[in-house]
C-alpha cells in the first residue's frame, strides 16, 4: 500500500474511474447483443428500436471517454449494416410497392 497522500488519492480515483469503465462497458456490450440477437431472429422492428438504443450507448461512451471514438464509429457501423441487410432481405421483390407497373424511366 502506497504511504503518501498524492499516491493514495490517485489510486482512489483510479479505482473509481475503472468502476465507471466497467459500467458503462457492460451497458453498451449489453446493448450490442440484444440488438445482434434480434437481428439473428429477424425481428425487424424490435431490433430496429435495440439498435438505437446501442447507437445512443455507444456515442455516451465514447463521449465519456471509455471508447476512442475510432472504436465507437467502427461498432455503429457494423450494427448498422447488419440490421441494413436484414432490413434489404426482408424486402423482396414480391412485397415492393408499385408490382406490375411499369418504371417511369423506361418510358421514352
Amino acid at each position: 500500500m502506497p504511504g503518501n497522500k498524492p499516491v493514495d488519492k490517485a489510486t482512489r480515483a483510479a479505482r473509481r474511474r475503472r468502476l465507471r469503465n466497467r459500467m458503462v462497458q457492460s451497458r453498451t456490450k449489453t446493448g450490442m447483443k440484444k440488438a445482434n440477437r434480434l437481428i439473428g431472429a429477424g425481428e425487424l422492428e424490435s431490433a430496429e428500436k435495440e439498435v438505437l438504443t446501442a447507437v445512443s450507448g455507444i456515442d455516451k461512451a465514447v463521449s465519456k471517454g471509455v471508447f476512442h471514438r475510432n472504436k465507437g464509429a467502427r461498432l455503429k457501423s457494423r450494427i448498422v449494416r447488419k440490421l441494413n441487410a436484414l432490413a434489404a432481405a426482408g424486402q423482396s421483390p414480391d412485397r415492393g410497392e408499385g408490382e406490375g407497373e411499369p418504371s417511369q424511366e423506361s418510358e421514352g
